[in-house]
């Protein structure tokens, strides 16, 4: 007796490719040979607490929590002096810009997690900040690397399509995020 029911094999074939494309998509930005997926370094500063960083957060087979913690803390909200976890596809879009633009020169971050007191000071200020922030989520970083023309890391960070890029000229920084792929400035 033949079992074959069409019905079943497109929802089985479906599954295999969700399934393939899970083990690939979280490699794209490696795929684009922007950096090696095996080991993965960044240096930061934060530009307001004068603190510095330089670790390997992936070691080849996951994300080193000691590491992540340690850029935590330095992209914390240094005006209320709290951190929280932030999406580690941040550091990895940092570590493939880099890459994309041939540096090795520190990333120096402006923000990272931003309370939302903060966030709602800094909106009554006129900052232009979103009421729903990724920073508030830990999905957001503003940034620029030393030496490299801002027009230039806005188009490495455009390249990766892996989130939301801000570009701010005027204050002289690179937004990135890991929400929706989109544009702006």
């Amino acid at each position: 007796m033949n079992d074959f029911n069409p019905n079943r094999r497109k929802f089985v074939m479906s599954g295999a490719a969700l399934a393939t494309g899970a083990l690939i998509l979280p490699s794209s930005v490696w795929a684009q040979g922007s950096v090696s997926p095996d080991i993965r370094e960044l240096s930061l500063f934060n530009a307001h607490t004068s603190e510095s960083a330089s670790e390997c957060y992936f070691d080849g087979s996951g994300y080193v929590p000691s590491a992540l913690k340690v850029f935590n803390h330095l992209c914390r909200d240094h005006r209320q002096n709290k951190s929280i976890d932030l999406d580690p596809r941040l550091y990895d879009q940092l570590v493939a810009i880099k890459h994309i633009l041939k540096t090795d020169k520190r990333c120096v971050v402006l923000s990272g997690y931003r309370s939302e007191e903060t966030n709602n000071m800094l909106r009554k200020r006129g900052g232009g900040q979103a009421l729903k922030s990724f920073h508030i989520t830990g999905q957001a970083i503003d940034f620029t690397i030393e030496g490299i023309p801002l027009k230039r890391i806005r188009q490495a960070a455009m390249s990766l399509k892996a989130g939301g890029v801000g570009f701010y000229p005027k204050s002289n920084f690179i937004h990135i995020d890991t929400g929706p792929v989109r544009y702006w400035g």
